[in-house]
């Protein structure tokens, strides 16, 4: 039988979602969780990847089992209780056969944060930016992602992907709470693209890149050409739908 793992984890002490070899992962730490409690190898599969140190408000991942679970919530306790504190299973629930965490996966949605000021409290979360960034401008280069389609300059190098194609549908920074976020939302997401994206962006802040060289960028299809990779740190996964309800 497979279940839907609805879950949230920080990131600063993996190295990434996926299983490595030599790095713990947010994976691994499950799925040896799962063998612990059901007594049996449990590889699960998530809705995407995130780089080492990125974390996610929510991820989506599912595997499967013979066992028979009586008691879901019951596991989702005792999945939370060996789980170290940085991550958390919000909740377990069955879904059919052929439900995929990954390829059914509508839309992710990241947003990444960003402080104008020295703050003790968000500095964990969040990337100190120059004060007198242009968030105008930036936005309007923001807008312009929303016009293509082909994301090779924000994907990391020699990746084993098949397409470096995405939908953006959405792409904007919005003052929060004393705090400048940027979301962004697609259909999918090339590795270290969002961190990308934003390194370039800040390149247009800085009045160091007009809004037609951001586009140019785009179009050169060169990793080269654009800016710098941001910090994990202040990267969330936030979001992910699916075509059907997941609890």
């Amino acid at each position: 039988m497979r279940f839907f793992i609805r879950l949230g984890y920080r990131g600063a002490n993996f190295h990434g979602w996926q299983v490595q070899p030599h790095d713990t992962s947010v994976q691994q730490v499950i799925e040896e969780a799962l063998a612990t409690l059901l007594q049996a190898p449990t590889p699960i599969t998530g809705a995407g990847r995130t780089d080492a140190g990125v974390n996610a408000r929510l991820m989506v991942a599912h595997f499967d089992t013979e066992r028979l679970i009586a008691d879901l919530n019951r596991l989702v306790h005792s999945l939370n209780a060996i789980l170290p504190p940085d991550i958390a299973i919000y909740s377990i629930a069955p879904v059919h056969d052929d439900a995929h965490a990954r390829f059914d996966a509508t839309s992710r949605t990241y947003k990444y944060f960003a402080v104008t000021r020295k703050d003790p409290f968000r500095y964990p979360l969040s990337w100190k930016c120059p004060p007198d960034l242009d968030f105008e401008l930036m936005n309007q280069a923001a807008a312009r992602l929303l016009d293509y389609t082909d994301f090779t300059s924000f994907s990391k190098l020699h990746t084993d992907v098949k397409t470096n194609n995405c939908r953006v549908t959405h792409a904007a920074w919005t003052h929060e709470d004393d705090q400048w976020v940027f979301t962004v939302t697609a259909d999918r997401f090339l590795r270290n693209m969002v961190r990308a994206i934003v390194g370039t962006l800040v390149e247009v802040g800085r009045h160091k890149m007009t809004v037609e060289q951001f586009c140019d960028v785009i179009e050169r299809k060169d990793r080269c050409a654009a800016g710098t990779s941001m910090p994990g740190h202040a990267l969330f996964l936030w979001d992910i739908t699916y075509p059907y309800p997941i609890e």
